[in-house]
């Protein structure tokens, strides 16, 4: 989610985050120290002036990484003197000459960020990583250098308390508000010695953020498993195995194959790997990365930067890191997320103990049945059981969806067509517009009356140049004050096959491209004034409520029909595997929320954590232990979703934030027995949830949204039924 703050350009530089699903945060030198390196800005810069490609999609091929350094420099300058020209007017402040000209300033910075920071997370590389750990801690002390400006915030102060009487529409009065709150979270009404220390704590968390998430990736590639022999890949198919020759191949391990790493503690190949000692292998390096003591070792980095978070709180009157994140989400304290994850924790994980009882029990049949010794069920044995037990309850092997789940027909027959359905827009692939990476396909949107609406990026495959996860962002923002259009990408990481192989999704990929697409719809259909409230520009605890209601589509009967067919014969997937797949919906789902909710959980312990509590470097591991025992969730074959060394969304956007999804789930869950209980897969469904929620962005606060297409408050009994969490006694 690109949460917009004072303009885009300063949101970017403060790191509130580029994208939706987002893990990356921006990231260090003093404004105005160009380094020698640093190029004269001129007019054929590509950042010099808006694109003048169609609704100001990037040109690509035009920019080159010795662009961006000029273009900030610039851009940091500009904006500088916009605002010194706001904060120094004789004039007295208005709507007009304070706010909205702080909307239309930064315009060059604002550009080259989108792009850059884009780009670092799609397709970085050794000079867009320089740029990014050089210009972190610049960018942080522009945007310090904005919001504890005095003279500015003088103004704003000034309009709030005249907001009322001004003459204001609903969407102008929020404007004015949404500033104040956020100048003043930004330390805006401290004294001059607290801004100061403001100023050091924000560019050294830039560094930190910076260097953790480079860490990341760098163990990522660096911890990929080399396999010697082709034996011990039995289980996965001739197009994985030849994937893992060619990535061993890249990496100079000839005749050997390689299994690469997600940044998740679970990893896909897991599902498929007969030989369980691979299994552990893999399991055992992806656990322990960014706290093996090498030279990407983050637990110094998770010490310092909660010290930092929790010192900055306390000085803008917060108990700690959690309570001011908080403070500005629909859950509005720490306590409520608590209650909430602490109601759903003991469900989930007798949920996962119930399923690692059926687990178990499928090891010992097994072992029996060849004659040798049982084994106690590990994290690393789970997902190639689960596949078993689902096979052996369900006839059911996930493996037989795959040949009907081909990538672009999912995309372009199930996706778009249940949008095209759903909200009667329509979409034609383009092939004119520059590309950042030649593995990534455009689409114009046009809308029901066939203006056109925004432009769309679909970046799927996995890469070393790029980060993990999935996620939407925004290049171009809707706003009519700036009478600009969205264009929006989405990204996953899914395994390349070999050239002429066709890409075969899992079904959680399939719902993670429908997961993806509904924060793009939510970009897509916006229809604000102000670029601040453009989009997905709505609480971390709210964004992800549009796009898990839109997984629904994904086995909707009439979607699921239309894209389901089989990748050679163009077949129609069988009526009973298309009911499998339904009938499975709750199957495995203590072990989804156990692992989600441990993550989430270890999150607010760490952030809710009292200065003398918060962990050292040496006691980042035991504290991770000690929280999920404290909370009841630290059964031992389903550890977090996220360790603490490789979380890398608590060193973004989502600090505080991780329970935002579950949060988020329970307005999904009601909308979407909403929808079902009102004719389901209908226009006027659509575009109720568009008129009331998706074209709104942040203009509106966020349960305002909720209760406008509801009618009614969230109830958690949905989400229970829907994650079989209730007890099945009841």
């Amino acid at each position: 989610m690109k949460k917009t703050g004072l303009t885009l350009a300063l949101a970017a530089a403060l790191g509130m985050g580029v994208s939706a699903c987002s893990t990356e945060a921006p990231v260090a030198g003093e404004v105005g120290e160009a380094s020698e390196q640093v190029m004269p800005f001129s007019q054929d810069n590509p950042f010099a002036a808006q694109s003048e490609l169609p609704l100001h999609f990037p040109p690509f091929d035009q920019i080159k990484d010795e662009h961006f350094a000029p273009a900030f420099e610039a851009g940091m300058a500009e904006a500088l003197a916009e605002v010194d020209a706001i904060a120094n007017s004789d004039e007295e402040p208005t709507f007009d000459n304070t706010i909205l000209a702080l909307e239309r300033s930064g315009q060059t910075l604002s550009r080259a960020l989108s792009v850059f920071y884009n780009l670092v997370g799609t397709d970085t590389n050794d000079t867009r990583r320089k740029l990014q750990a050089d210009y972190s801690a610049k960018f942080a002390a522009h945007s310090d250098a904005i919001s504890l400006n005095p003279a500015l915030f003088e103004r704003i102060d000034t309009l709030y308390n005249q907001r009322d009487s001004l003459g204001l529409d609903a969407e102008g009065v929020r404007l004015i508000e949404r500033y104040h709150t956020s100048f003043v979270r930004s330390g805006a009404a401290l004294d001059d010695d607290q801004k100061a220390r403001m100023k050091e704590i924000n560019a050294e968390l830039a560094e930190l953020g910076t260097t953790f998430s480079q860490n990341v990736l760098a163990e990522v590639n660096d911890s990929a498993v080399i396999v010697d022999t082709r034996e011990e890949l039995e289980g996965l198919t001739e197009a994985q195995i030849s994937a893992a020759a060619d990535a061993a191949a890249e990496r100079g391990h000839e005749g050997k194959f390689v299994v690469t790493l997600l940044n998740t503690t679970g990893q896909p190949p897991l599902a498929q790997l007969a030989n369980r000692e691979l299994r552990q292998r893999i399991h055992e390096a992806s656990v322990i990365r960014g706290a093996r003591g090498n030279e990407w070792d983050n637990r110094e980095i998770i010490s310092r930067v909660v010290n930092l978070r929790d010192e900055r709180a306390k000085m803008l009157g917060f108990d700690n890191h959690a309570a001011y994140v908080l403070a500005d989400s629909t859950a509005g304290t720490a306590e409520a997320v608590n209650d909430m994850l602490g109601q759903l924790a003991p469900a989930a994980v007798a949920n996962a103990k119930r399923e690692a009882e059926k687990l178990q029990a499928m090891i010992d049949q097994e072992q029996a049945a060849k004659g040798e010794p049982s084994f106690q069920l590990e994290p690393w044995d789970w997902a190639y059981y689960t596949e078993k037990v689902r096979q052996a309850e369900y006839d059911f092997d996930e493996a037989q969806l795959k040949p009907y789940l081909e990538m672009m027909n999912v995309l372009e027959n199930g996706v778009l067509f249940a949008a095209t359905e759903l909200y009667g827009i329509t979409f034609k692939q383009r092939t004119d517009l520059p590309k950042y990476h030649p593995d990534t396909w455009i689409y114009d949107v046009f809308d029901a009356d066939g203006s056109q609406l925004a432009i769309f990026i679909f970046d799927p495959y996995a890469r070393a140049s790029k980060r993990g996860g999935a996620w939407m962002n925004s290049y171009v923002s809707q706003s009519h004050m700036m009478n600009t259009k969205p264009v929006v990408a989405n990204h996953q990481n899914i395994t390349k096959p070999p050239a002429g192989e066709p890409t075969l999704l899992t079904w959680d990929e399939v719902t993670t491209m429908f997961h993806e697409f509904g924060h793009a719809l939510h970009g897509m259909f916006s229809d604000v004034e102000y670029p601040y409230f453009s989009g997905t520009a709505v609480p971390r605890d709210f964004v992800e409520f549009p796009s898990q209601v839109n997984e629904m589509w994904a086995d909707w009967p009439s979607i699921l029909a239309n894209y389901a067919k089989h990748h050679e014969t163009g077949e129609a997937i069988p009526q009973e595997l298309l009911d499998k797949v339904v009938a499975t919906a709750k199957f495995n789902q203590g072990f989804a929320t156990t692992e989600y909710l441990a993550a989430a959980m270890l999150d607010q312990r760490l952030h809710q954590a009292s200065a003398d509590d918060i962990p050292t470097a040496d006691e980042v591991v035991q504290f991770e232990a000690s929280a999920l025992a404290a909370d009841g969730i630290d059964f031992a074959a389903v550890p977090p979703r996220y360790k603490l060394p490789y979380f890398s969304h608590i060193m973004g956007g989502y600090s505080a934030g991780y329970y935002a999804y579950i949060w988020s789930e329970v307005l999904d869950a009601n909308t979407v027995k909403w929808i079902e209980d009102n004719g389901g897969l209908t226009r006027e469904n659509g575009d109720r949830f568009r008129a009331t929620l998706l074209s709104q962005g942040g203009s509106k606060p966020a349960l305002d949204l909720f209760h406008a297409f509801s009618g009614a408050e969230p109830d958690i009994q949905p989400l229970l039924e829907r994650r079989g969490l209730v007890d099945p006694a009841n």
